[in-house]
């Protein structure tokens, strides 16, 4: 049994070498020409957000270790 190609138009192929290599300039570059930013920039959040949240999260953790150290100490029974 022998293979045939189901496309008969593969053969016509615009910008193909014989055995499937493409010849230089017929694709596009690996990546964007464009120089400088684009679009607006990201600032993030605000310096006091990030203070504000490290707080919260500190006091818990403390509040934490505060009840497990009594609980251990046998304050709460």
């Amino acid at each position: 049994m022998s293979g045939t190609n189901p496309d008969p138009y593969e053969d016509n192929i615009t910008g193909l070498e014989p055995g499937g290599g493409v010849p230089p300039g017929e694709t596009p570059p690996g990546e964007a020409s464009t120089a400088g930013p684009q679009g607006h920039d990201e600032h993030g959040t605000k310096k006091i957000t990030q203070v504000f949240w490290i707080a919260v999260i500190g006091i818990v953790v403390l509040l934490s270790l505060l009840y497990f150290i009594g609980y251990i100490v046998g304050f709460f029974d």
